[in-house]
C-alpha cells in the first residue's frame, strides 16, 4: 500500500531534495510540494495524503498554524514536524497542536522512510532521547500545573495509567511488554483503549496529555 507523502519548507532546495530521496523509497509516493502553510492545507484538502512533512518556520501561514488547522478539519492525514538539529523553540507547540512527531532535516533517506512509515500507520515518533529533548523544552516553557487528579483520568483502568506513563517516558510497545511483563499485543489494546476513552489522535497526544497534566513530569 502506498504512502502519499506531501512537502511543505520554503526552501526549494529542501522540498526537491526530500521528494529525490523519498521518491526512491519503497511504497512512499510525495503528491504534493508546498511553500508555506496555506499551501501544505489546500494540498491535504485536495489530495488527502497520509502524511505531511511539515516545516515549522514559513511565511504567511507557518507551520504550527497548518498544522492545527489540519488536525481541526478533521482530516486523517498525519503531520511530521520538520526541524533542525537542535529542538526548534516552537516544536512542542506543533505537537499540541496535533503533529504526531518530528524528524530532523538532515536525517537519513532511510530513517526518514521508516518515521513516515511509523506515523502512517498510527503511531508516533518519540524515541527516548527526542523525548528528553522535548521534556527540556516542556520546562522551559513553563512546565505543567500537576493535576494527577485529573477527571479523564479516572477513566482509566491502572494498568493503563501505567502504560500512559510510559508512553509518555517514550517506551515502544515491545519495551512497555517487557517493563510490565505482559504480551505485547495485549499493551497495543491498552493503548487504542487509552487513545479512545481520552479522545486523543495517538501515541504523541497521549504523551502530551501525560506531561500537561502532571502525571508524568520532567526529570
Amino acid at each position: 500500500m502506498t504512502i502519499r507523502v506531501v512537502i511543505a519548507d520554503d526552501q526549494a532546495l529542501v522540498r526537491d531534495g526530500l521528494a529525490v530521496l523519498l521518491g526512491a523509497q519503497p511504497g512512499i509516493e510525495v503528491v504534493g510540494e508546498a511553500a508555506d502553510g496555506a499551501a501544505a492545507q489546500q494540498l491535504t484538502a485536495d489530495f488527502d495524503p497520509d502524511v505531511v512533512l511539515m516545516d515549522i518556520r514559513m511565511p504567511g501561514v507557518d507551520g504550527l498554524d497548518a498544522t492545527a488547522r489540519i488536525v481541526d478539519s478533521g482530516s486523517r492525514t498525519r503531520v511530521i514536524v520538520l526541524t533542525t538539529y537542535d529542538l526548534d523553540e516552537y516544536v512542542f507547540r506543533a505537537l499540541r497542536a496535533g503533529a504526531s512527531g518530528f524528524l530532523l532535516k538532515d536525517t537519513p533517506a532511510a530513517a526518514l522512510a521508516d518515521g513516515i512509515r511509523t506515523v502512517a500507520r498510527g503511531e508516533a515518533m518519540l524515541a527516548p532521547s527526542v523525548t528528553r529533548r522535548l521534556l527540556d523544552e516542556f520546562t522551559r516553557l513553563g512546565g505543567a500545573r500537576p493535576r494527577p487528579d485529573d477527571t479523564r483520568l479516572h477513566q482509566l483502568t491502572g494498568r493503563e495509567t501505567q502504560v500512559l506513563e510510559l508512553i509518555a517516558r517514550g517506551r515502544s510497545n515491545t519495551e512497555i511488554a517487557t517493563d510490565l511483563v505482559i504480551a505485547e499485543e495485549t499493551v497495543k489494546t491498552h493503548v487504542g483503549r487509552i487513545l479512545a476513552k481520552l479522545h486523543l489522535r495517538d501515541r504523541t497526544q497521549a504523551a502530551i496529555f501525560a506531561y500537561e497534566i502532571g502525571l508524568v513530569t520532567p526529570g
